[in-house]
């Protein structure tokens, strides 16, 4: 294909000709200290150095793909900072994470406190805002030109991860100032748009969640009886012995239903992560579409109403009949309500178990079949507009997609 007179081949591909190609080490600011650096090595900040408060510690998990996820939250001692002054962090910095997944993801910090003090995983980016946008600097790193560059410069079998100097070494693009501009601006309204929508899906899953608390909430006139006493289930299986390849056809075989297949939006996810061979279906336990199902291990308590035809790991129940007739959306969300207030009980470390034995001692209350799916049409018409807001999200994150494509490759220019 003939190249266009204001485009020219470079070492990351088609670019306008007004573009320059550059280092990533020549985005930091030289005349800031520690402009660009990694965290401490492990052995300058150890769990003996956590305390109650202080200065939070960002660690991997908190380096989210473009936000900030402030779920896990440690801290340390003034004093352990000031000692570890080279690896602080301060608001509005991008910090980008030497591990996947995915690799080389990175993320704002925020302005919630003066300071920030990264763990070992953590690489700290003060920018040079005289030649380069800040915030188009951020979303090139989390774009699929940059993370190819690192993803082929990492190393790792199980988790990929990339060094400081690897990092330094890889290729960006740099408009003019006023072009990054214009594209971060043009991004950022996407970015509005996207965060606002999944702030509504958030108030709607809460709503939803106090709903789920009140309708259920046994009242005058309702029976209680224990699990055993009103279905009918069993565990899935595997043949034996467990996790050897050889069960497994992940190109042709059926779909295999185990624990992290079931999310937390009460069903399956639309693709389970293996599938199995025609050998293992004979020996295996197969349920069919519309079952519902509960893990019992790790993630206990995570149930759903399955979209598709299926096997099912050993780590799962699912209920074969109903001994009282019972809504299934009504008698799903039961049993959600039960495991909410009972899984923190439940025996296990890190990975926690629940037995099928336990399990038949839950007690469920319930009104008649017609006042259960009275109750259940309620939460479904919530979970559906839920759906159709997680729908209008993704479309909004494929829309945004596409704009990166276009405008950081120079295809469609702003200015």
């Amino acid at each position: 294909m003939e190249l266009k007179t204001d485009y020219k081949n470079s070492e990351v591909g088609v670019i306008p000709k007004d573009w320059e190609v550059t280092t990533f080490d020549m985005i930091a600011d030289k005349n800031k200290k520690w402009s660009i650096t990694g965290g401490p090595f492990g052995s300058n900040l150890k769990v003996s150095d956590y305390t109650l408060n202080g200065v939070q510690i960002v660690q991997l998990q908190n380096i989210g793909d473009g936000k900030f996820i402030d779920d896990s939250q440690i801290y340390t001692s003034e004093e352990k900072a000031n000692e570890l002054l080279s690896c602080n962090i301060y608001p509005n910095e991008i910090i980008i994470s030497k591990m996947g997944d995915p690799v080389a993801r990175a993320c704002f910090i925020p302005d919630k406190a003066k300071r920030f003090l990264m763990a070992s995983d953590g690489i700290r980016l003060v920018v040079n805002e005289k030649e380069f946008s800040k915030k188009f600097i951020h979303d090139y790193i989390n774009s699929i030109y940059f993370r190819k560059r690192a993803f082929e410069n990492s190393r790792g079998s199980t988790r990929l991860r990339i060094g400081l100097p690897e990092l330094k070494s890889l290729l960006v693009i740099k408009p003019k100032l006023s072009e990054q501009t214009a594209i971060a601006n043009a991004l950022s309204d996407a970015d509005e748009l996207i965060s606002s929508l999944e702030k509504l899906i958030l108030k709607k899953r809460n709503i939803k969640q106090g709903a789920i608390q009140k309708l259920l909430q046994p009242k005058e006139g309702w029976e209680t009886k224990t699990l055993k006493e009103l279905a009918k289930y069993r565990r899935g299986s595997f043949p034996q012995p467990y996790g050897l390849d050889k069960w497994y056809d992940d190109t042709n075989g059926y779909p295999f239903v185990q624990v992290y297949d079931v999310d937390d939006n009460f069903r399956l996810k639309s693709e389970t992560k293996r599938r199995i061979s025609k050998e293992a279906q004979d020996m295996s336990v197969y349920i069919e579409k519309g079952s519902v199902i509960i893990t019992l291990q790790g993630s206990i308590g995570r149930i759903a109403i399955t979209q598709y035809d299926a096997y099912v790991d050993r780590t799962l129940l699912f209920f074969e009949s109903f001994i009282v007739p019972f809504d299934k959306f009504f008698f799903m969300l039961s049993i959600f309500r039960l495991f909410e207030l009972e899984k923190e009980k439940a025996p296990g470390g890190i990975i926690k178990t629940i037995t099928k034995e336990a399990l038949s001692s839950f007690k469920i209350s319930y009104p008649k079949i017609e006042e259960q799916a009275e109750i259940a049409t309620i939460l479904f018409d919530m979970e559906a507009e839920i759906k159709a807001l997680e729908a209008k999200l993704e479309k909004y994150r494929n829309v945004k997609l596409g704009m990166m494509q276009n405008l950081l490759t120079g295809k469609i220019r702003l200015v």
